[in-house]
């Protein structure tokens, strides 16, 4: 699917905090932010991490261990920068490298010395593929969506 066939989603929330305690909750904490319908294991989640800096896993991992990425860490510059891949089919499945994954970035940009704003985009949607266009769909909506909506209540 030609890249400019599908438009980046970008979506942003200003929230009461810094950058560094956004970016921390972000990496450190994603089990207080992430969608529980985000979920890639078959068994109940037992957990979900991020790897610190370029070339870290973000995963889940399932009650019996079973691991799985949903990426790998292209930009790791905190406090203000995070970006990755995005390890899933144009049918919400995983998949096991970044061949045909997109890409995840996100920004922590502070508005004053106790507010950030926190932008999310998912960019090259198009190596989704066939469905593409489904998951663009899905994403674009009014900001900032659940995934930021859920991290502002985390902070």
């Amino acid at each position: 699917m030609p890249e400019q066939s599908i438009p980046d989603v970008r979506k942003s929330v200003t929230v009461a905090g810094t950058p560094e305690h956004c970016f921390t909750v972000f990496t450190e904490r994603p089990a207080d932010w992430w969608p529980p319908s985000h979920i890639l294991v078959k068994k109940e989640r037992a957990g979900l991490a991020f790897e610190p800096g370029v070339g870290g896993r973000y995963y889940e991992w399932d009650v019996d261990g079973t691991e799985i990425a949903w990426g790998r860490v292209l930009t790791w510059e905190p406090p203000y920068r995070l970006s990755m891949t995005w390890r899933i089919d144009g049918h919400w499945q995983s998949i096991p490298d970044d061949e045909r994954a997109s890409e995840i970035e996100v920004e922590f940009i502070a508005v004053d010395e106790n507010t950030t704003r926190v932008e999310l985009a998912h960019v090259k949607l198009h190596k989704h593929g066939e469905g593409a266009q489904g998951i663009f769909r899905a994403l674009d909506g009014p900001s900032p969506g659940e995934t930021l909506e859920r991290f502002a209540k985390a902070l």
